[in-house]
């Protein structure tokens, strides 16, 4: 109800009281309009009273509402806050997850290192073994050779020799198992580690795209584009030689040993120096690659033909060998090209017109078709009637056997006694001279065509 309709009603009350008290004697009827008069005087300073209550009343109303819409703000800004905070949480934790499966993944890096060599103490105890017996057979044979009467050592040397060659050849077999095992735990290794790193870059990803939506990006980053190969990596800057990350074109990272040179920057292929590393592998091994690229390896023909395919490329050959006590060294550059798998990794060489000093040896040709890639269980040479890989051991561009094996087996010792067919499964070339099959170390190196312009 309104207020003047309050103060008539009050006022009518007032008046219909008034009526009913009886009039005092002596005094007239417009004494009790006097009292009315008060009575309404005051009626309306309640009135007025009541009015500024009202008025006071809606202005603390407005200010309870306007504290309501701020403590509605404050509310959302806490909501806002307190989501912030559960982003960082939870970004925070799966930090802490890709750090505690990259410590997994190395953990098991360095179990695999430690199983690696123990395999290759084996192999180093069988090898010495087999050269062992293959002397004291050898002996036994020059010793027969002299003394044609007589022949009654010959069937029981034939029959230890028979054991010892089944024997060893169990023992090859469990360390081809234990290769086999542990290149699949190699595998599993690099499946982490590149999980790791994808989730990694996944996480750097999301956390710039979160950050240039808050205004907060910086303008620092930079391109993480990897060096092409050893003399991109010169060209950046760098003149340390070692192990090295490159990514060629259209492929995928990979280590790489490079030699750095005042020419330039050169990528190993190919490394042999003392033995402990067996190249009597097959196909997919060659194809991989294998090895320790401190020590002796093959880079892999995947790797090798991702380099070739990037352009112009040489290929420079470094040997050493033994001539009497004297270590001599011998070296050759070509033009190279490598072709793909579906080509068999065929290999064509162009002998450059004019070689660096040092570089003049001839060492391997490949003619104009080029040369396919050839193992024991991938018979690709281009003999007719023998497989060579599994002839001379390794795997090599065979012509027709006769030329060159630079994978062959590695001679452990200079010796008089070793027969031509052992020879034949070693390291050998042929120079202008004729067969050489003393090899003592490989060295096979690639980087472009520029380096020697």
């Amino acid at each position: 109800m309104k207020i003047p309709q309050l103060l008539i009603l009050l006022l009518t009350i007032l008046v219909h009281v008034a009526a009913g008290f009886p009039a005092l004697p002596g005094r007239d009827k417009h004494a009790s309009w006097d009292d009315v008069n008060v009575v309404a005087h005051g009626l309306l300073q309640l009135g007025q009273g009541l009015k500024e209550h009202v008025d006071k009343t809606k202005a603390q109303m407005r200010d309870v509402n306007a504290k309501l819409k701020a403590f509605n703000g404050t509310l959302a800004e806490l909501e806002r806050r307190q989501q912030e905070r559960d982003e960082a949480v939870k970004a925070k934790s799966k930090e802490v997850e890709e750090e505690e499966r990259q410590r997994l993944a190395a953990q098991l890096a360095e179990e695999v290192r430690v199983k690696v060599e123990e395999v290759k103490r084996q192999s180093q105890d069988i090898q010495s073994r087999m050269d062992r017996l293959e002397e004291k057979v050898e002996e036994v044979q020059v010793v027969d050779s002299n003394n044609h009467s007589d022949h009654t050592g010959v069937p029981f040397i034939q029959r230890l020799l028979a054991a010892q060659n089944r024997r060893i050849d169990q023992l090859v077999e469990k360390i081809k198992q234990q290769q086999d095992k542990l290149e699949k735990q190699s595998l599993h290794l690099q499946a982490l580690q590149s999980k790791v790193a994808h989730k990694r870059v996944k996480s750097h990803r999301r956390r710039d795209e979160e950050m240039a939506l808050r205004g907060e990006a910086e303008n620092n980053q930079n391109t993480s584009g990897l060096a092409r190969d050893c003399h991109d990596l010169f060209a950046q800057g760098q003149r340390a030689s070692g192990v090295y990350t490159i990514q060629p074109d259209s492929s995928q990272p990979f280590n790489v040993l490079c030699e750095m040179t005042p020419e330039g920057g050169w990528t190993v292929i190919q490394k042999r120096q003392d033995g402990s590393q067996s190249f009597n592998q097959l196909w997919e091994s060659y194809k991989r690659g294998f090895g320790n690229l401190n020590g002796e390896f093959w880079l892999g023909l995947e790797n090798i033909h991702s380099l070739s395919k990037q352009g112009q490329y040489v290929l420079q050959v470094e040997l050493s060998d033994w001539s009497g006590q004297q270590q001599q060294q011998q070296a050759a550059r070509y033009r190279f090209q490598l072709d793909g798998e579906e080509e068999m990794f065929t290999l064509h060489l162009e002998e450059e017109e004019e070689s660096s000093p040092g570089v003049q040896e001839r060492i391997m040709t490949t003619g104009s078709s080029g040369l396919p890639f050839s193992t024991a269980d991938r018979d690709n040479d281009l003999a007719a009637d023998v497989n060579c890989a599994e002839l001379l051991s390794g795997g090599w561009w065979f012509s027709s056997c006769g030329e060159s094996n630079l994978n062959g087996r590695y001679p452990r010792r200079p010796s008089v006694l070793r027969r031509h067919q052992s020879r034949r499964q070693g390291m050998f070339w042929t120079s202008a001279e004729g067969l050489n099959d003393s090899v003592r170390t490989t060295l096979l190196k690639v980087a472009p065509a520029a380096i020697i312009q």
